[in-house]
């Protein structure tokens, strides 16, 4: 059976990175130990942390860094740009040169639910956990769980000193 793994030359994998079947990885670079699961795409300029897990199904555009210890649902759709288009004003198709990446930001230890759509210039905070189905269109607080469309806080998470939240 073939590998069916697209990984650019220019893709920087850290040590024990474990990949999936069909994952299109190219100009990214993935941090020590991250798992990335089958039909994954990382575009340029993307940036995946130590510890991870990527789900199967999810796009991770240019302009995202996840931090270490983040958890990628299934299906988790990242965009990098708040008005796209095809065509220029005078018709022609866009090229690189005409528009301007935005970025977002996923902080250590967060969990984002399968089906989550983040919009650019999004900042998921330290620990927050974001649910299932969800669309994150602003910045989601450390420590918090946030839900629905658009994603609202749930409640804040307490740490009890022994890693567990309550």
């Amino acid at each position: 059976m073939s590998d069916y793994r697209c990984i650019a030359p220019d893709v920087k994998l850290g040590e024990g990175v474990k990949l999936s079947q069909f994952v299109n990885l190219y100009g990214c670079e993935v941090g020590d130990h991250t798992k990335i699961g089958a039909f994954v795409e990382i575009q340029k300029n993307a940036r995946v942390g130590k510890n991870c897990k990527i789900s199967s199904h999810t796009f991770i555009c240019e302009g995202v860094t996840i931090e270490d210890e983040v958890f990628v649902g299934h299906g988790v759709t990242f965009i990098n740009d708040s008005y796209p288009r095809a065509t220029n004003p005078d018709g022609g198709l866009q090229t690189e040169q005409d528009w301007r990446v935005e970025t977002t930001l996923v902080k250590r230890g967060a969990s984002i639910g399968s089906g989550v759509t983040i919009l650019a210039n999004v900042t998921i905070g330290e620990k927050a956990i974001v649910g299932a189905g969800s669309v994150v269109t602003r910045n989601v607080p450390a420590d918090t769980i946030v839900a629905g469309n658009p994603a609202r806080p749930v409640r804040h998470l307490i740490s009890n000193g022994a890693g567990a939240t309550s």
